[in-house]
């Protein structure tokens, strides 16, 4: 749909504005993001940063979309390059009707770097900021004027939107950036982009009320509405936003979030909480996770609920900490000294994020267990729009708790009493008859050393035996596309949107595919199994060097005939058009590989 004067209408469009870090690149994006927002489209944005303040590439990426997108797309249509690197770093996800706007105030772009056709907008913005301002910080600013008009947003709308980021930081940092931003205005006018006439036009609805918001403080809101109380965490990328949020909001609902000194001390502290019977959790990520194995087993082994957030990064070691990865799956899974129970939940969305935070709240405190959830750094610090979270929906499902009362009317209390469903009832330390002893030694139903080996059988049963009872109630995954599809996908975490978009991209190219995406990943349920049963084959996203993933499906009894793994380790997120490829380039491998046998036969 086009205007008089030709204006295809903004439906999806996605902006990279890439620079040194410390230059803005993220300010930008933000305030993209929120003008378009508030103009009733939907938004989600990326970031690609150093693990450092100031210095080294850093860029950030927005979406504004119509209807339903859960990553960024697989081109970019304006570039917003504030030096020549961004250019030379982002260059390939530029495509011949991309749009460049360059800082040219070290030297005019070498040719050569942009595909023939890139139209290129070039001006010193540097050099005006420091000749107007004396400081090259407002260069993002300045350019934020060009890429406002490019984009057909109104000058007033920019002109609020300055005035919300800026003004709680002081009259003059406000003045000083509203002065930038006329600069930026003048300079379009002067390059012929004229208010009102830029490339795109915006059809202003009324926003549907949403939230923008990324998925670690999603996670810290679900924690709260489903009762937690007590959260405890080192800061550490990319998990520092759940103990930020929490640190803001928890004591507002009368809760402590404590910043500790390391994470030994986190994991120690948040088993203390919950001996209380507060409903606790603790975030981090690979490295700190690793860190904590030995309390994690403690928590399995003496049935402390505890929610744990790993927010993956690439490893190992230090690794890379600010670029996406999903290898820490198998120290979820299969990590720590012995055997104790536990479960892993997977969430795809930042929306998909709140809820799965509800259930491990209420899991970990019903079955006595440490609760982990699964997140990666995509997921945990890319911003979404989100519909506002259901709160009416939410409900807090208290475990085996008894009150003075009622242990009053047991002859004898026993902490870890052997039951049915191997949940023992929980009184709260201090509650008269309720004594009892924690220890991370092999114990008793009181709670009492034992190495006798009919106890150890009986304990370990037991403990095993909430896993089973849990499986009924265990988020299931969430199906889409065609049931019948030859084609399946699996993936978790950040590949949930780009599956969902390369699968339209495979159906244009005639692929009929259809996708699970697990929310729950141990113990595995049966409905990823019958999904890859119904399949003919299923490609495994892993985002890891070893297809782990793939390789827990396969543990736990898929067909590995069915499973081709596709594997990515290189720091980079997915985009759509990439998973395509590969999806393209295996199943040439397939057709030949028929071709071959037909032959040979």
């Amino acid at each position: 749909m086009t205007s008089n004067n030709s204006q295809p209408v903004l439906e999806d469009v996605s902006v990279i504005v890439a620079g040194q870090g410390g230059d803005g690149s993220l300010t930008v994006v933000t305030m993209l993001a929120d003008l378009f927002r508030n103009s009733g489209l939907n938004v989600y944005t990326e970031r690609d940063v150093l693990s450092r303040i100031r210095g080294g590439h850093a860029a950030a990426t927005m979406r504004a979309f119509t209807g339903e997108r859960y990553c960024i797309g697989s081109h970019i249509d304006i570039l917003v390059a504030l030096d020549q690197e961004a250019v030379e770093k982002n260059a390939h996800q530029l495509n011949p009707n991309s749009i460049v706007i360059f800082d040219d105030s070290g030297g005019p772009l070498p040719s050569g770097l942009l595909l023939e056709g890139t139209k290129l907008y070039a001006a010193p913005f540097n050099r005006i900021a420091m000749r107007t301002m004396r400081r090259e910080l407002y260069k993002n600013s300045i350019a934020f004027g060009i890429v406002g008009r490019l984009l057909g947003l109104e000058d007033e709308a920019m002109r609020r939107t300055f005035t919300k980021r800026f003004q709680r930081r002081g009259q003059i940092i406000l003045d000083y950036n509203l002065e930038a931003l006329e600069l930026g205005l003048h300079l379009a006018d002067e390059m012929g982009i004229k208010a009102g006439e830029g490339i795109y036009r915006i059809e202003h609805t009324d926003p549907e009320e949403h939230l923008l918001i990324m998925g670690n403080e999603s996670i810290a809101f679900g924690f709260m509405v489903a009762g937690g109380r007590f959260f405890t965490g080192y800061p550490i990328t990319p998990s520092t936003e759940v103990l930020e949020t929490l640190q803001k909001w928890l004591p507002r609902c009368g809760g402590v979030a404590r910043q500790t000194e390391d994470e030994l001390a986190g994991i120690n502290m948040a088993i203390g909480a919950a001996l209380t019977g507060v409903r606790t959790m603790t975030a981090t990520s690979g490295p700190g996770f690793s860190l904590m194995q030995e309390g994690i087993g403690h928590a399995g082994s003496a049935e402390v609920p505890l929610v744990i957030v790993d927010c993956q990064r690439s490893g190992p070691s230090t690794g890379m900490p600010t670029k996406p990865e999903q290898s820490d799956l198998n120290i979820m899974v299969f990590g720590g000294h012995g055997d104790y129970p536990r479960i892993v939940l997977t969430p795809g969305h930042p929306d998909d994020c709140f809820y799965l935070a509800v259930d491990a709240t209420n899991l970990a405190d019903k079955y006595q267990c440490p609760v982990f959830i699964a997140m990666d750094q995509a997921l945990s610090q890319n911003i979404a729009t989100v519909k506002p979270f259901k709160l009416d929906e939410v409900t807090v499902e208290p475990g085996k708790r008894l009150n003075e009362e009622e242990v009053a009317k047991l002859d004898t209390y026993k902490r870890y009493e052997f039951t049915e469903d191997g949940v023992s009832s929980f009184t709260v330390p201090g509650t008269p008859g309720g004594m009892s002893l924690v220890t991370g030694n092999e114990h008793d139903e009181f709670g009492l050393v034992s190495t006798d080996p009919a106890n150890r059988i009986k304990m370990m049963d037991k403990r095993f035996r909430k896993i089973e009872e849990a499986k009924k109630e265990l988020p299931k995954g969430r199906h889409f596309g065609d049931p019948d599809a030859p084609i399946g996908f699996i993936g978790i975490g950040m590949m949930y949107g780009v599956i969902l978009e390369a699968m339209e991209e495979l159906e244009e190219q005639g692929f009929n595919t259809q996708y699970l995406q697990p929310r729950t990943i141990w113990p595995m349920l049966d409905d990823v199994l019958e999904f890859i049963d119904r399949c003919d084959r299923v490609y495994v996203v892993d985002l890891n060097a070893q297809g782990q993933l793939a390789h827990l499906l396969m543990h736990q009894g898929a067909d590995s005939n069915k499973i081709i793994s596709i594997l990515r380790y290189d720091g980079l997120p997915y985009r759509p058009g990439y998973l395509v490829n590969q999806i393209l380039e295996q199943e040439e491998k397939l057709i030949n590989g028929k071709k071959k046998e037909a032959k040979a036969q």
